[in-house]
């Protein structure tokens, strides 16, 4: 089997797909009110470049905290998860599996709140089949088109942030009921941006991280990916004692 992934690999029989947005200074990053602290954002600082000190070579520092443009929750991010796994122990085995792609930006174009809740999952389970044991559940809304806009990316004005996520009940549903490995989004956190009004706040971090259920955030090219069939890999940093890191993620998908 493996060595006839391989040869459709070659062949571009299977097409790999970046989910990934570039990571720079410029990436989108989540921005909490006062008196809430916020992560730094990613820089690169460079050591060395071809000079009497590094004749042969170039290499950089990189800066960044652990959340910040396409990354995984682990457990330990949420206090519902906070004696759970922390990103280094997250099993490699849960990190690739099926992607199961739920279509739902023309709702979140008409409305920038729009949150998915049980009925929409269901509704997307009777038409594209049940979700597979392990299976990567991703919400498309389209708003990767707005990566290069940080202001529009996170859906900023005087009431706050908005930016499309899930329901309470859908996020307990989901933690509870449906066997998946983790949740994927295209914007800046798996909760909506105006997710601290709801009840609980936050429920998608809330609900499942402490489930043992990863996040996964700030995808993109979900467009490319077929409601079902195409196999996810998410590959975050191993840091000892993280609560998340930056990942690359692509997609498999049969040409």
């Amino acid at each position: 089997m493996l060595t006839e992934l391989a040869t459709a690999l070659a062949s571009g029989d299977v097409r790999v797909i970046d989910l990934t947005t570039p990571l720079s200074a410029d990436t989108p990053t989540l921005r909490l009110p006062e008196p809430f602290v916020n992560l730094i954002d990613f820089s690169l600082e460079r050591v060395a470049a071809f000079e009497p000190t590094a004749p042969a070579w170039q290499h950089n520092n990189i800066h960044t905290g652990e959340h910040i443009g396409t990354h995984v929750d682990a457990p330990c991010h949420w206090i519902t998860g906070r004696d759970g796994a922390d990103v280094s122990r997250l099993p490699a085995a849960r990190l690739v599996g099926p992607a199961c792609v739920m279509d739902f930006a023309e709702r979140a174009a008409a409305d920038p709140d729009w949150l998915l809740d049980v009925a929409d999952v269901e509704g997307w389970i009777a038409e594209h089949g049940s979700v597979p044991e392990g299976a990567w559940l991703l919400l498309r809304t389209g708003w990767d088109r707005y990566g290069g806009d940080r202001e529009r990316f996170l859906g900023l004005d005087e009431k706050g942030s908005h930016t499309p996520g899930i329901t309470a009940a859908c996020a307990r549903w989901l933690a509870e009921q449906v066997p998946i490995s983790g949740f994927g989004v295209e914007t800046v956190g798996i909760d909506a941006g105006n997710a601290a009004a709801l009840e609980p706040p936050f429920p998608a971090h809330n609900f499942l991280l402490g489930a043992d259920k990863y996040g996964l955030t700030s995808l993109r090219n979900l467009a490319q990916l077929p409601p079902q069939g195409a196999v996810i890999v998410v590959s975050p940093l191993p840091i000892v004692g993280g609560t998340g890191s930056p990942a690359r993620v692509f997609a498999l998908v049969e040409g």
